[in-house]
């Protein structure tokens, strides 16, 4: 006898299409959900691409603002450069009408008489005569000029130019007296005292004079002092007497007793020699430019420091030592800060004369 079903069961088919649709449900759900998150993505990357692109966009932006500022820059510069090549080129027209204006004049003293340009020409060459004479201390470059103006006039030949030849006459007369510092001698002698140093020896320097004495021994001899006998004992004499003259000179030149007045002078360090002389360079070479200069207190002060270094520090039994010792002191007798003579004569008669009276 079969079981009797109960009335509450569904029957199978209806089971079977509900169990269908709740996965049809869960695979549309599932459709869905993978759709969203499909479309959720690419917005993401959608939306990364627009950030990387804006980023990129902000870059372009601030690298064309750096240029934008650099290409503003160089025309605020270009705009400087170009007001300084204004002013440079103002600056240059300025000078060439003032070159067209000097030209202009020189026109007009060019179609003066010929007495008019010989006063003219002449004053010229004085007064750069006296410039000339002023920078080197000379007097060389007035006496030239004044006779060479003097020749000139003389081949002119004319008589309103007497004064004016008797103006010259008379300052030539005062230049032949006159004496002044003798700067191309000053300079060579400092030049020759710049040279010598590295020669000159200090007083702590030990002599070697075993060498020396050693070298004048075998110059000084003679034929006559070799033994008679040319052998083989007269070689072994010689090598041995040789030898011992080495040795002997060796010994005396362990210890050396003198007498040196500066205590400086000996605790002088090997080594500072060097500055020592090189100091001594630059006080002369200090010397020097004051001469050229014409500053003769400094040019004195600096002779004077070179003269107590020397004196101080170096050997004053050394012949270099006393040349240059005498040769300092010729230097501080010639520096006369005697005042150079002016043409102030022969400038006024010029005056003169180019005014016509």
């Amino acid at each position: 006898m079969s079981p009797v079903s109960s009335s509450n069961d569904p029957p199978p088919a209806a089971s079977v299409f509900a169990t269908w649709r709740s996965s049809l449900a869960i695979a549309v759900l599932g459709a869905i959900a993978a759709a969203a998150a499909l479309s959720s993505g690419m917005l993401w990357q959608k939306l990364g691409a627009i950030q990387e692109q804006l980023a990129r966009q902000s870059a372009e932006s601030g690298a064309l603002a750096i240029e934008a500022r650099t290409m503003a820059r160089q025309a605020q510069e270009l705009v400087r450069e170009t007001a300084a090549r204004l002013s440079v080129a103002e600056t240059r027209i300025s000078e060439v009408a003032l070159q067209r204006s000097q030209l202009e004049e020189l026109m007009q003293s060019l179609s003066r008489s010929r007495d008019e340009n010989l006063v003219v020409d002449i004053e010229s060459a004085v007064r750069l005569a006296q410039q000339q004479a002023q920078l080197t201390g000379s007097l060389e470059p007035l006496v030239a000029a004044l006779k060479s103006a003097q020749q000139r006039m003389e081949r002119a030949a004319q008589p309103r130019l007497a004064p004016v030849q008797r103006a010259m006459d008379n300052d030539l007369d005062r230049l032949n007296r006159a004496s002044v510092t003798d700067t191309a001698g000053l300079l060579a002698r400092l030049d020759d005292l710049v040279r010598q140093v590295d020669e000159l020896p200090v007083q702590n320097a030990v002599a070697q004079v075993a060498a020396g004495r050693r070298q004048s021994g075998l110059s000084g001899a003679t034929p006559a002092a070799q033994p008679a006998h040319q052998g083989r004992p007269a070689w072994w004499h010689a090598a041995l007497q040789n030898g011992w003259e080495v040795v002997r000179d060796e010994v005396r030149g362990l210890a050396r007793v003198s007498r040196i007045d500066q205590p400086e002078a000996i605790l002088l360090a090997p080594e500072q020699g060097f500055f020592l002389r090189e100091n001594l360079k630059l006080k002369l070479l200090n010397a020097r430019l004051g001469l050229l200069a014409r500053q003769f207190d400094a040019a004195r002060a600096d002779l004077n420091a070179a003269t107590a270094a020397l004196n101080k520090y170096f050997d004053p039994a050394s012949r270099r030592t006393q040349y240059a010792a005498s040769m300092l002191q010729q230097a501080q007798a010639g520096m006369r800060a005697a005042p150079l003579p002016r043409l102030d004569e022969t400038l006024s008669a010029l005056a003169t004369a180019a005014a016509g009276r």
